[in-house]
């Protein structure tokens, strides 16, 4: 049951940790908001109830103090266009007086953006006073910031603690992820398939450890499954490798079988002669890749190898691309899997897709309503499924 739609926020101000960390071009234009507008529904049932709502977050990595170029108040027009009719103020500020005059005269129904909570170095440190000095902007605590819960940083998991247990909780979209990634990892339906891309596997090795004790198959793709074909004495031309790998990819594949996990390696590539949209290319065997070609895609018997496993899943995992899907010639394996992955759930799987890129292409394919969930939080899905404690979830669940 949710804490947070039981909860009536009438005449409270919530304090409600967001992760409006989007990127912006040159001209403060925001150029992705899937942030911004996952975290609407929370607002807008705060506001519903005849509460108000007091938003901080952090933007970019700021160097030593406020720079304009990652302020907050770059982002309040368009949060306007997403709350129309609603009162939304920026305070120049987070914890200064600006920031609490502010948040003490806030009325029912209206928003308080805050300033970059990292222009304050005591953010990334965790710090308890700057942590206590935010507590006091409001009544209650809402985490909606599943990108940052794997941050131990004061607004995620050190401010909870200056709330009682019924004044602190989870946000609608904070409970949407963990209640996904759970369904996948501990509510599994079988057979629960994850497939994995991405550069490198020693990015990937502890999840690929975690998934050797759950999935009933794993499936590789991208520059990192070059690793685990070199490790099996496969020529792979000028691919990408991780030389220091080679024993690891091996023990892993030994884990694998051992466990009876069915653990799938492209079989073959779209190779280019380098690496730019102009490339020339050719669709060869992974058996041998020909000196200087590198492959950056999957093809067609891959593509048709997996696509059989994908649609025999009832629960399925995706994080990581199956090659250089920003290229127009290098996406077709890329968009074949996510095409896989919502015939799969149309018939009935739950998918999970996670990690920027993953997302990045569901969307770009126009597949990200054809899957159950698409996730917000690339790193923190990611230590999620290896196995380890979000310390912003764990500071609500104390």
């Amino acid at each position: 049951m949710s804490t947070f739609a039981q909860h009536n926020f009438k005449g409270e101000r919530a304090l409600v940790r967001v992760d409006f960390n989007v990127p912006l071009d040159d001209a403060f234009h925001i150029t992705d908001d899937t942030r911004m507008r996952a975290a609407v529904p929370t607002i807008k049932k705060i506001l519903g109830d005849g509460g108000s709502v007091i938003l901080m977050s952090h933007l970019g990595r700021p160097k030593g103090g406020p720079e304009d170029k990652f302020s907050l108040k770059h982002l309040l027009p368009h949060l306007k266009e997403l709350l129309p009719g609603t009162d939304v103020q920026f305070a120049d500020d987070c914890i200064g007086a600006s920031a609490v005059n502010a948040a003490a005269a806030l009325k029912p129904g209206s928003v308080l953006l805050l300033e970059n909570l990292r222009f304050y170095k005591e953010e990334e440190k965790g710090d308890k006073a700057f942590a206590e000095k935010l507590s006091k902007l409001g009544d209650v605590y809402v985490n909606d910031a599943f990108g940052t819960a794997h941050r131990a940083h004061a607004s995620t998991a050190v401010i909870a603690q200056f709330f009682p247990k019924d004044k602190r909780m989870f946000g609608l979209l904070m409970e949407a992820e963990v209640s996904s990634a759970n369904k996948v990892m501990n509510d599994t339906q079988r057979p629960f398939t994850a497939i994995l891309g991405g550069a490198k596997v020693s990015d990937k090795i502890l999840i690929i450890e975690n998934l050797l004790e759950k999935a009933n198959n794993i499936i590789i793709g991208g520059g990192m499954a070059y690793t685990f074909l070199k490790a099996q004495g496969k020529s792979i031309g000028k691919s990408l490798c991780e030389e220091d790998k080679l024993d690891l990819a091996n023990e892993i594949l030994a884990k694998a079988k051992a466990k009876g996990v069915q653990f799938l390696i492209p079989v073959d590539s779209i190779a280019a002669d380098k690496f730019a949209p102009d490339a020339a290319t050719q669709k060869v065997s992974n058996d041998h890749i020909p000196d200087g070609w590198m492959g950056l895609d999957i093809s067609d018997e891959s593509i048709a190898l997996f696509g059989k496993v994908i649609l025999a899943s009832k629960t399925i995992l995706w994080n990581g691309p199956m090659g250089v899907f920003e290229m127009e010639k290098f996406q077709h394996g890329t968009k074949a899997i996510a095409e896989f992955v919502a015939q799969a759930t149309a018939q009935g799987a739950f998918s999970l897709v996670g990690g920027g890129d993953s997302v990045a292409a569901v969307n770009q394919f126009g597949l990200a309503d054809k899957v159950s969930y698409v996730s917000t939080g690339g790193g923190a899905l990611l230590e999620l499924f290896e196995g380890k404690v979000l310390p912003g979830i764990a500071a609500i669940n104390e």
